[in-house]
């Protein structure tokens, strides 16, 4: 499957006083964009908890190469990277345009999430339902 591209426009109350996105904002977008990777393979979120299942950040890793600013446009690129028995991870890439129609990554990132039961249960191994939603893993990032 190909990349998952999730646009954002940097929002003014995002910009810290150094001008740039203030890094909590990263963890927000990457949210935001897991949700809209798994509806754009057709698996809402609420149908995900409707099966009785939800999935917990447990896990994440950043590296920035440079800051974006109010007003920029930027897409965050999403990607399976792995999948295990009750966990899996995504990589999240934060791009810009480059003036050329090419993208610019600014960030990079990769984050775990355990599928756990909406009742209270606990970890659950991941159902097919989000198994299929997650495809294949095509990693955006190398394994360290």
């Amino acid at each position: 499957m190909a990349v998952f591209e999730f646009p954002v426009r940097v929002r003014y109350h995002e910009v810290d006083a150094q001008g740039v996105v203030f890094n909590a904002w990263y963890l927000a977008w990457f949210d935001e964009a897991m949700t809209e990777f798994l509806e754009a393979r057709d698996l809402s979120y609420r149908t995900m908890l409707d099966a009785g299942y939800d999935v917990q950040l447990v896990h994440s890793e950043i590296d920035w190469r440079s800051g974006v600013g109010w007003g920029d446009d930027v897409v965050i690129a999403v990607s399976t990277a792995r999948i295990g028995r009750t966990s899996f991870a995504l990589d999240f890439q934060v791009r810009t345009d480059d003036g050329t129609g090419g993208r610019t990554v600014t960030c990079d990132a990769r984050t775990v999430y355990v599928v756990i039961a909406v009742n209270g249960e606990g970890k659950q191994e991941i159902p097919p339902i989000i198994r299929n939603a997650l495809g294949d893993p095509d990693p955006l990032l190398p394994f360290t």
